[in-house]
This record gives structure tokens, sequence and C-alpha cells, in this order.
């Protein structure tokens, strides 16, 4: 991020984004540069095996919290908070009671108690239609499946259910008083008809759901309303201070990247991962393989998300290697520094090992909430700095599956953008561009989700082109490119990767049937990183 000073601070706007796991906000300037930065975390809860919820009350006063601490930074530096723009985590599903009170935790995208729906939904008549339509795949994931879930499982909290949001519809209820949703985080629910921008009827009658009981549809440039009373002190910010709908994550992390043109991807990795590019129209794919999300009134997102991301190195460090932490606080440096140096000295191909790093199942291209991590080709000289590197290289080859699949349905991919916490890893960021076998471009600003909020916010006020100005700011990113020595070797061992998913299936849902008949078992595999 390019910084000014607290002597300096000019007019800004404030990007807040409502993580999984994280709150962050950051004020940026008319010219795309960032001024300050607070991040705040929550804590994440697995009651039951593939369950991931969170406190949605935490969450949001999180949020608040890091835009207060923001604003206070920006007021001390003699700045000016022109707005807030917002941006969410995507298919979050809350429910409240008629008092607006949350009869439910927050649940997150990575909860997989809808799977059975899913799966039913994924096979009706019509299944297909419906995904060109709004656009998701037919996974627990969504909203869709989750509502199905608590129809069936949960029917009497079902019935007391006055309304149905996002973490992020929750945070705007409380600041403006109005149910609303910004067609971005709409268009990621499943229930939601791309090209009509509105509800999906046949979606609502299969979630059980009527449209009284969701959130109004706005633009994500749609400014709703100026900050007054409690809402103003909440977010530490005078009153009249506009709020901007914004949009989801995900779509935001593209903007923020200035991956925004025909052939150009953002690839994402923080704990999860995604592969995304920006289109002119709606095109929703009937195979269910890629998703398609709305960014703003005339553009669209396209592409598909992987289940591990950041979390593969999270799992190593805490479960595989405990003693990396130590090790790495003991030297001085973060664990990233650490394990770029471990793999530093290992060879692309990791000397023969692939990982399928499917430690929560996968999403695209497979869907299969059954699938589960392998090491393949370990021998005794493999030491951790092989299993890590090719923890590192599953992660980048997972990414190559969805841009197949994204080139496979008639779009190429010629560079890619990098978003999240692996651009930290200089090492980690040379892997992923073999394994792409494209050159990725790296910005100064790793916030991509808080920089493309806060660009829809300066184009709702008329004060930039988010566009422009994301292209702009994105040309002085450095770029990494393949190395050309290691090509055939990521070439040939993405070949081994790519059928792994398909032939240990069958492997994988035994196994899942093995974990059923022990609970206390499978619930011990469930918790933890």
């Amino acid at each position: 991020m390019q910084r000014g000073t607290p002597s300096s601070t000019p007019d800004v706007i404030i990007g807040a984004d409502l993580g999984t796991s994280r709150a962050k906000a950051v004020a940026y300037d008319a010219g795309g540069r960032g001024y300050h930065k607070a991040v705040a975390d929550v804590e994440l809860r697995t009651p039951a095996p593939g369950w991931m919820e969170q406190d949605p009350d935490a969450l949001v006063e999180a949020s608040a919290g890091t835009v207060r601490e923001v604003a206070a930074a920006v007021e001390q530096g003699g700045g000016r908070v022109v707005g807030v723009a917002l941006s969410g985590a995507m298919h979050s599903l809350l429910a409240l009671d008629r008092a607006g009170q949350p009869l439910t935790p927050a649940i997150t995208w990575a909860d997989g108690r809808a799977a059975a729906q899913a799966s039913e939904l994924g096979r009706r008549p019509g299944a297909a239609e419906l995904r060109r339509r709004t656009g998701t795949p037919t996974a627990a994931m969504a909203p869709l499946a989750k509502l199905r879930w608590f129809a069936q499982e949960e029917p009497e909290l079902a019935h007391k259910a006055a309304r149905w949001l996002s973490v992020k519809e929750y945070l705007l209820l409380g600041l403006c008083g109005e149910a609303l949703v910004d067609h971005s985080m709409a268009s990621a629910t499943g229930l939601f008809d791309l090209a009509a921008r509105d509800w999906d009827a046949e979606a609502l009658d299969l979630a059980e759901v009527t449209r009284e009981q969701l959130s109004t549809p706005v633009s994500t440039t749609a400014v709703i309303g100026r900050l007054a009373g409690d809402a103003a002190r909440r977010l530490g910010l005078p009153d009249g201070t506009p709020l901007v709908a914004g949009a989801a994550d995900g779509c935001l992390e593209n903007l923020g990247a200035g991956a925004v043109d025909e052939g150009v991807a953002a690839v994402t990795i923080g704990t999860s991962g995604a592969v995304r590019c920006v289109v002119t129209r709606p095109q929703g794919d009937p195979t269910g393989r890629l998703f398609c999300y709305a960014l703003t009134d005339d553009r669209w997102v396209v592409g598909g998300p992987i289940n591990n991301g950041g979390l593969v190195l999270h799992w190593a460090e805490h479960r595989l290697f405990p003693g990396l932490g130590a090790e790495a606080e003991q030297q001085g440096r973060s664990v990233y520094e650490l394990v770029d140096e471990l793999v530093a000295g290992v060879p692309a191909g990791a000397a023969g090992l692939v990982c399928l790093p499917a430690l929560v199942g996968e999403r695209a291209p497979w869907w299969d909430p059954e699938l589960r991590g392998v090491l393949i080709g370990l021998s005794r000289g493999h030491g951790r700095e092989h299993v890590l590197r090719a923890l590192m290289e599953g992660v980048g080859y997972s990414l190559a599956t969805v841009v197949d699949a994204m080139e496979q349905d008639g779009r190429h991919i010629r560079e890619v953008h990098a978003t999240g916490g692996f651009t930290l890893s200089p090492r980690w960021v040379e892997i992923i561009a073999g394994a792409l076998g494209r050159p990725v471009s790296l910005p100064d600003d790793h916030e991509g989700a808080c920089f493309g909020a806060a660009l829809l916010g300066l184009a709702a006020l008329g004060l930039a082109d988010a566009l422009d100005l994301a292209r702009q700011v994105a040309a002085d990113d450095r770029v990494v490119r393949p190395d050309p020595a290691d090509a055939d070797t990521y070439r040939r061992t993405y070949a081994v990767f790519s059928g792994l998913a398909e032939r240990l299936a069958p492997e994988f849902a035994a196994l899942e049937e093995l974990r059923a008949a022990h609970p206390r078992v499978a619930h011990t595999l469930s918790g933890g990183a």
C-alpha cells in the first residue's frame, strides 16, 4: 500500500471489508493511495463436523471498530472522510426474528451442513437452467442450499424467521434501518436472477422463503443513506457521511487488483482462493463449474473458488510442523519468511512429491465436499521443505484447474493479477506463476477488497471512474514471470495432479462413510486448522 503520513492525510473514502474471520478498513484518496489501515480478527466456531459459524454481532462490531480506528487516524492527520463503502464475504446466512434479533449464528461460506440439500438440488430437473439464471453453482456454500437445510432440518426455527440475510446486510440494517442487499451479494445466493436483477421465483420456492423475508436489492454504487446519530457515532464519523452499498469481496478483489479487462484474471489466495475475470454480460454456467456474480450495473465477474488456500499452510504450521511458528519467532521472522527460505532449495515439482490439498473438500471445478488431501510420491528422502513446497504447488495446481475450466468456457486468460495474503510470500508467488504458466502482477496494496470497495464508493460519489482508476493503479504493479527452465516440470506434474480428484473420488466416498460410522473421530478431524 502506498501510504501517506499523519500530517498529510487528504480527503479520503474508507473501504471496509467484513471477511469470514477478519474485519478490515482502509482509507484511500481519490488517486487510489492508501493512508490508514485497521484489522480485527473474529472467532470462527465449529460446533459440529462440517459446520462453520461466527457471531454476527461480534463481526459487525469488529467492522465498526476498524472504521472508527481509521476515521480517528484520518482526523488526526487533518483529513476528512467523504464516504464509506462496504465489502462483505459471500454466502453467509443468518435469521432474524420480528424484533430484528438473531435467531441463528452467521453460517459462513465454509459451512458444509447443507451438502445433502445441494446434491438434491443439483439432481433435480431444471437445475442447469436455474444455475444459468442465477449464476451460482449448486453447492452447500450457497444460501439457497442452506435455506433448504433449515426448512428440512429446523422447520420450527425457519417458521420463526422474519428475515434471512447476510452479515453485510445485518450491518447495513443496523446503520440505515433498512433491509437492503447490493446486487453483488444477492447474486451469490443462488436466489437472484442476474438478468432481471430481482429474486428468482423458482429459487424462492425451492428455498421455502418469500421475497418479504429477503432484503431489497440495490445497485452496488447506490448511496443508500447518510450516516446520522447513533449510526455515525458507531463508526466514529460526522453526521451526513455518505454510505455506499458496495459489493461482494470476491468481485471487489478483481476491481482492486485492476483485473477488469478481457484476458486478465485476478487470482486470490487468502484462507481459500479463487480465479475470476470481468465480463460485460451475465453468463451463468449451466454445468455448475463456474460462478457469475454482479460487480456493477454493466460488469459481472466469472470464475471459480477453491476451498484450500492459505489454510493449507496454516494447517501445516499448526498440525504437521507445529514448531514452525516458534522457530520463526526465535529468528525474528514471519512464518511466510521461514517457509520461503525452506522451500527455496527445493526444485519445481517438489522432487516428485504431489499434493492434492483438499483438506476441507473442494469447490471449483469439482464441487465435491468429500474430497480430501493426498500426498503422492512420499519417500524417505523427502523432508518438511519438500512437503511444504508440494502443499504450495498443490494450491497453484488447484487454481490451474479453475483456469482450465474458464478457458474451456471460452475465456482466454493471458495474465493474472494477484491479491490476498499469499502475495507476502515471494516464493509462493513464483510457484503460482509457474503452476499457472502465466505472468503474475503484484499490487502495492494487498487489501484488494477494501480498495475495490473504495473505488466503487469514489464512483458513486462522482469522484473517480472506478475501472479507469483501477487500471491506472495496476499499471505500476510489479510482474513475476514463470521460470522457463521449470515450465516442463510444472506441466508434467500438473498432468498427474489434474486427474487425482476424479480417480480417487470412490476412495474418498468410502472414507467418508468410515468417518461417519465413527462420530468421535469425525468431530476431532473437523476442528482446528
